[in-house]
């Protein structure tokens, strides 16, 4: 990735090809309007001996409706947003094209005292296009204006604020004070890449070669040139490559399987990464890191090359909570959570993956944690890490450069190829192969293997992968999804999907401040977590620090005009955000690919409101000067000695808003970088999607290994939780082979 700065140069993923759809002269006119009222060119003056004078100017006069955004904006809508809100977004802006359906849309604001009295959206005044925005905002009765302003403030907002230039760096970054760490010495960095020999990667295939390099790796490979189609055969084909995928895929390898990993996405190592938010997003999320619930509410951010989410999470390494066990055990019936098994999976993975609880150094945001904790008297425990002592990097969501995280493309997934195990990347699963099982069996049906392309452009086969096993381990939200469009019919498959739902609450700590160090983006991205308790000691949310980049923050930050924009987002590098983190009760589903629906339930609501509470307080107890949440109304307040009662009065005030398509005047986007339960354990087909040991109640053969196995939400990171479970099934898989 290193040398591209625009997230969208690519046109999506490597090999899928750009695709040429364009919005009409008109829309893209209304469009740059709107772009243009929510990030304004201004005329301010900066001081002349300002060393960052000629940023700062640029900062000041940059506008969103520069020809580079806009069509990043609708390269990002045509491969990447729901059809519903494309067609949603381009009625909006024809009619914001046309005088009438600018009056209908904006009032009176769009009146002039000339011929011919009514101007369509891009002719009112700067001013008064900031005004009809401010109104779309608040209407409680505009919900799909709304949805729709929310969607071009986002797009508009990421697209300019990750955007830079060939040599990774951005005037507007140097007036933010945000720099990309370009110094990093990778050179002694996994030289050989260490999945090098199992590896086949479709973007370097093609119809010929692919076939070949597969029979290379060992694999049974037949051609089917009427079909157009590969026929492969191998004991154990898993679909996705992350956190249950790849620890699946060394337990069965080294069990004397041959195994074959299907990964839709691409293969990096820490010198393939460029620490550069825009390609970085593009290349390593799910929908470049704009996959979003259907209405809007919850962004979604999950990772989508080899290793999955362990490639770009933010490296805590937390154990399954006791509790969590014990209500797994008793309340669920699952007793492979009550078991010395369980607890000696913790212990092999955490020290596979190096768990360390250890921090030398730690960054702004945590610093504002430990010392707002201590002065509250609260306890703050560290955070363990699949990474050194010594590891001080704040981009590990981008891919860890320095090559010290552990994620399963650095650990399992070498152990699997160690043992003859195949990664195919570029590959994406289209369904399951099903065929009847023989009569008395307990399961209806048989799982053969998978249908999947590659989706290279020179690569026309449909590969059909058969398999004694087959094992869904792309994550709660695609494995669903596969496993409907398989024709598979439990009633729990898609269901009961949790996101650990996040709200932001947010401190300024100005330079002056000097016993505070650092950058919001510096340093270890969670080594401290503080645990908010109910009266009996019940955590009710957790308080830790999140990764954010100048773009991802600019979505998250509410609008209320330009210039507070825009100053605000000067701030940006001494901007401290922590996040409040629930085990929510309510849940959501997921029954088709990139359609979620999610609601919080009451009790969700109550626990999120304590935790974004507990979060305010700490940072005024750090010594914030101004404090705020993000909620849509851009809620904040100054901090001095003067105004306690009122701060004070602020912080109790606080409560968990809806979503953008609420009826609320005043709301609130939520956040989630974790996703389970969405494919279940259960003691009984009613109860789960698969039994106690992952194997699917209506296909024999077909196992689930991921985070949508998980019987309910965890309530911390769920990493450990995940490979620890993936390793108890991928045995229980092993064992079922030698039958």
């Amino acid at each position: 990735m290193r040398g591209k700065c625009h997230p969208l140069l690519s046109g999506g993923r490597k090999g899928e090809g750009k695709q040429k759809h364009y919005f009409s002269s008109a829309e893209m006119e209304s469009l740059g309007s709107v772009c243009e009222a929510l990030l304004p060119p201004l005329q301010l003056d900066t001081p002349k001996n300002n060393p960052t004078n000629k940023a700062v100017q640029f900062f000041w006069n940059a506008s969103g409706s520069q020809f580079s955004v806009l069509d990043a904006i609708v390269e990002i809508l045509m491969t990447r947003a729901l059809k519903e809100a494309v067609i949603l977004l381009r009625v909006i802006l024809r009619m914001l094209s046309t005088r009438l359906g600018t009056l209908l849309l904006c009032g009176s604001l769009c009146l002039s005292n000339k011929w011919p009295f009514i101007n369509n959206f891009s002719n009112i005044s700067l001013d008064n296009r900031e005004k009809v925005l401010q109104k779309w905002l608040k209407h409680r009765f505009l919900t799909p204006i709304r949805l729709a302003f929310i969607y071009i403030k986002v797009l508009c907002h990421y697209v300019f604020f990750s955007q830079c230039d060939d040599n990774g760096e951005s005037l507007a970054w140097e007036a933010m004070g945000y720099k990309v760490d370009t110094d990093v010495n990778t050179s002694n960095v996994h030289k050989k890449r260490p999945l090098e020999k199992g590896m086949v990667e479709g973007i370097k295939e093609n119809n010929k070669s692919l076939p070949e390099c597969l029979s290379q790796k060992g694999l049974e490979v037949g051609v089917d040139t009427k079909n157009k189609i590969l026929k492969i055969k191998c004991d154990v084909v898993i679909v996705g490559s992350g956190c249950g995928g790849g620890v699946a895929a060394a337990v069965l390898a080294s069990s004397g399987q041959k195994v074959l990993v299907l990964e839709k996405g691409n293969y990096f190592t820490p010198s393939d990464y460029s620490s550069l938010e825009g390609p970085s997003m593009s290349e390593l999320y799910e929908l470049g890191g704009t996959f979003a619930s259907w209405d809007g509410k919850m962004a979604i951010l999950a990772g989508s090359t080899v290793g999955g989410g362990s490639a770009v999470n933010w490296a805590a390494s937390i154990r399954t909570p006791a509790y969590v066990l014990k209500e797994w055990a008793e309340n669920h019936k699952l007793p492979l959570f009550s078991s010395h098994e369980y607890v000696s999976a913790m212990d092999v993975v955490c020290k596979r993956i190096g768990v360390t609880d250890k921090c030398v150094e730690e960054g702004l945001q945590n610093q504002v944690l430990r010392k707002g904790c201590k002065n509250l008297g609260l306890q703050v425990d560290n955070v363990p890490r699949n990474s050194s002592e010594h590891h001080y990097c704040g981009s590990c969501n981008y891919g860890c450069r320095r090559g010290d995280k552990q994620g399963t493309e650095v650990t399992w997934l070498v152990d699997a190829v160690d043992h003859g195990a195949v990664i195919l990347t570029g590959c994406k699963a289209e369904r399951f192969i099903l065929g009847k099982n023989k009569e008395g069996s307990v399961r209806r049906k048989k799982c053969l293997g998978v249908m999947a392309n590659v989706s290279a452009n020179n690569i026309t086969w449909r590969l059909q992968i058969e398999a004694k096993v087959t094992v869904s381990a792309c994550g709660a939200l695609s494995t669903p999804p596969l496993m409907i469009s398989s024709g598979l019919k439990n009633k729990n498959i898609g269901k009961n999907l949790h996101l650990h739902p996040v709200l932001m609450a947010w401190g300024y700590f100005p330079d002056s401040i000097c016993d505070l160090k650092g950058k919001i983006y510096e340093g270890g991205i969670i080594t401290s977590v503080h645990k908010v308790l109910s009266e009996d000691s019940k955590v009710k949310a957790i308080v830790e620090t999140p990764a954010m980049g100048p773009g991802a923050f600019s979505t998250m930050f509410p609008w209320n005009s330009g210039l507070d924009f825009k100053e605000r987002m000067l701030k940006y590098s001494r901007t401290v955000q922590l996040i409040t983190i629930i085990r929510d009760r309510g849940c959501g589903e997921v029954r088709r690919e990139g359609r979620v629906h999610y609601e919080l339930d009451e009790s969700d609501k109550e626990n999120i409101k304590d935790g974004l509470q507990q979060a305010l307080k700490i940072l005024i107890a750090a010594g914030a000067v101004e404090v705020g949440t993000h909620r849509s109304d851009g809620q904040r307040i100054e901090c001095n000695e003067n105004n306690e009662k009122e701060v004070k009065k602020f912080v109790e005030s606080i409560y968990a808003t809806g979503g953008c398509m609420s009826h609320e005047e005043k709301w609130s986007i939520y956040s989630s970088a974790h996703q389970m339960g969405s494919c279940r354990m259960g003691i009984t087909e009613k109860e789960g999607a698969v039994d106690e040991n992952g194997h699917s109640w209506e296909a024999e053969g077909l196992f689930v290994c991921d985070a949508s196995l998980l019987p309910t939400a965890v309530g911390v990171n769920p990493m450990i939780t995940i490979q620890s479970t993936a390793y108890c099934i991928a045995k229980g898989i092993a064992a079922f082979l030698r039958t």
